[in-house]
């Protein structure tokens, strides 16, 4: 089987950026991300892009033909939409068609602008990535928070433990300069900010984003010594409703278990992750999912001083910020970025669509760990 290499990457500045439309931030995107694996756009043999509703947000369908009137060769392009894992799938599509030996070099892009619209708006788009007929359009906090009052009542995890998670990725944020957020919060601000859904508080929730990534995959080695060594991708039901559990994502776990067996390694082996916490309880599934941790002692976890792995370290989806389908992208972007610094050799990037029904988990790797 072929080896891909990430040979260059980037990331827009994420936040609410009036003065970038989607087209911009997908040009700032795409063409840094060449400029870094130091190639040139006719060396993109085809582009994936990662979107979830641009056509709703935008009015902007058919992003595959207006991306691909940005390159002189006109390449073969396409979107992929898998809600809030939008970019992962791009991710794993692109992936599938190297192994395929269809290409030598792609593009893979995730882009959203999702602030141009009034925020009951935004919430009535993002609803549709829920069962609509059987959740009668619920909210994603309201749908999370279901989540987090059933493992609060099974494991005793406190409303402290999940702003801790919140704390953490806002003060990892302060590093990364394409964060949204800049700005120290303590465990009372979480607690003491307008509650959205009990227990999930305004500070549990990731923010609305406009933001924009991407990487350059390629079979050939070029200057890169990073790899995907293992994915996994994995589904559960729609609704919460017909889960066999609410305390945990099947899917995460069935995608972490892949991933690894792939790669050759186990949980231990990780030495960071980003992982999607879009609401704090989701980074505390997480990392109990992914084996970091015993089941129930997810918010333990995350509360000591020091963990095995380096969990969100920019700053996750909670202070990163959450264009939805950039997220997948960015967080393996992100790690690739530091992993060229020498920051790590093993990583984990784990991005969700909707309430845990799509999982999708990246293993990189690097240098001597080839």
């Amino acid at each position: 089987m072929s080896t891909i290499y990430i040979v260059g990457s980037a990331v827009t500045k994420f936040g609410e950026l009036w003065d970038k439309s989607l087209r911009d931030l997908i040009q700032d995107a795409a063409f840094s991300a060449i400029k870094d694996a130091t190639l040139e756009p006719k060396d993109i043999e085809a582009i994936f892009i990662g979107n979830m509703a641009a056509n709703q947000f935008e009015g902007q369908s058919h992003l595959g033909a207006l991306v691909s009137s940005f390159f002189p060769h006109f390449p073969p392009s396409m979107r992929i939409e898998s809600a809030c894992a939008s970019g992962s799938l791009a991710m794993l599509t692109a992936e599938n068609a190297l192994l395929a030996q269809r290409y030598n070099t792609v593009l893979v892009i995730g882009a959203e602008k999702m602030t141009d619209v009034d925020a009951s708006v935004t919430t009535d788009i993002l609803a549709g990535a829920a069962d609509v007929e059987k959740e009668q359009r619920s909210t994603f906090p309201g749908l999370y928070a279901l989540l987090a009052q059933a493992h609060m009542q099974k494991f005793k995890t406190t409303s402290e433990q999940l702003a801790n998670v919140a704390v953490k990725n806002h003060h990892n944020a302060l590093a990364n300069p394409h964060a949204q957020f800049h700005k120290e919060i303590t465990v009372q601000d979480v607690i003491q900010s307008p509650m959205v859904a009990e227990p999930l508080h305004l500070l549990d929730c990731s923010p609305i984003s406009d933001g924009a990534s991407a990487v350059v995959l390629s079979t050939k080695k070029h200057h890169s010594n990073i790899i995907i060594a293992g994915t996994g991708h994995a589904q559960d039901t729609l609704a919460l409703a017909d889960r066999k559990s609410l305390t945990e994502f099947a899917s995460t776990q069935k995608a972490a278990t892949q991933a690894y067996a792939q790669a050759n390694i186990s949980a231990a082996d990780i030495e960071a992750a980003e992982m999607h916490d879009c609401f704090t309880i989701a980074e505390i599934f997480a990392v109990e999912d992914l084996g970091f941790c015993k089941k129930g002692k997810g918010g333990q976890y995350i509360q000591q001083t020091q963990t095995r792995q380096e969990l969100n370290p920019s700053g996750g989806l909670k202070a990163c910020g959450h264009p939805v389908g950039a997220t997948g992208v960015k967080q393996i972007a992100y790690l690739h970025q530091q992993m060229k610094l020498g920051r790590w050799n093993v990583t984990l990037a784990h991005n969700i669509g909707g309430s845990g029904a799509t999982a999708v988990v990246h293993i990189l790797k690097q240098g001597k760990n080839l």
